[in-house]
């Protein structure tokens, strides 16, 4: 809930607001229900606007020759942006892009009306006198507010956007160890190689590659404790220095 702080006011003054306040609640209403959809709940929306409302009614002055509803639309827009401004970001983007993205977007309206049709960034650009790149990336933000959802369509068909998400491809990794590894298995002993073939293409046992090549269990298992120090070795003189 908005905390809502009025400095006290005398008991016609008071009245009046009041009686101000009750009888523009649905133009304080309709202007939070545009900004629904945005990432903020309507009723929340709401007691925005009705305190824009309330602080407009609390300073307006009949005598300074304007009408109320003159008065209190901008201070009640400028509430419920100042809300979105504070709390209405998922991901909050740099200040400068916040600012520069609620003028691009008056921009918009602008030039859309005068060329019959959306605007470029390049145009939109122009009109503020900012970069077409500061444009660009104050434009893409604009999903901040309410960032898509992964479960989202990406299109017509079934894809959604999380399948979209590039994954690590472990086949990479393998690819990668055996080109390290080619060179260096390439210079063991032919039994080692075939010990090794045995063990990690075949998958046998220590056992199993025992009886394969004639040597005991114990044996073949001292025998790949060596293997495997020598391709360490040969992997580490191959990294780059730090």
């Amino acid at each position: 809930m908005v905390p809502v702080t009025l400095v006290p006011q005398p008991p016609s003054d008071t009245t009046a607001a009041d009686e101000l306040i009750r009888s523009h609640l649905d133009v304080a209403r309709s202007m939070a229900s545009r900004y629904r959809n945005r990432g903020i709940d309507l009723d929340d929306l709401e007691q925005v606007a009705l305190l824009g409302l309330t602080k407009a009614a609390r300073r307006f002055d009949p005598d300074a020759g304007n009408d109320f509803m003159s008065y209190a639309v901008p201070t009640v827009r400028g509430e419920l942006r100042k809300h979105f401004r504070d709390c209405g970001w998922t991901v909050r983007p740099p200040r400068r892009i916040q600012d520069l993205q609620a003028r691009i977007s008056r921009a918009q309206g602008e030039l859309e009306a005068t060329l019959q049709r959306p605007p470029r960034p390049t145009e939109v650009a122009a009109h503020l006198e900012e970069s077409r790149d500061d444009v660009v990336e104050a434009m893409t933000a604009d999903g901040c507010f309410t960032p898509t959802s992964l479960d989202s369509s990406a299109g017509d068909g079934p894809t959604t956007l999380g399948e979209l998400i590039g994954q690590a491809d472990p086949a990479i990794g393998r690819a990668e160890a055996r080109m390290m590894l080619a060179p260096l298995v390439a210079r063991l002993r032919a039994r080692d190689r075939r010990i090794v073939r045995l063990r990690f293409v075949e998958e046998l046992t220590q056992q199993e590659i025992a009886a394969e090549v004639g040597l005991t269990q114990a044996q073949v298992s001292r025998v790949l404790t060596r293997i495997l120090a020598e391709l360490r070795r040969g992997i580490g003189a191959l990294a780059p220095a730090a």
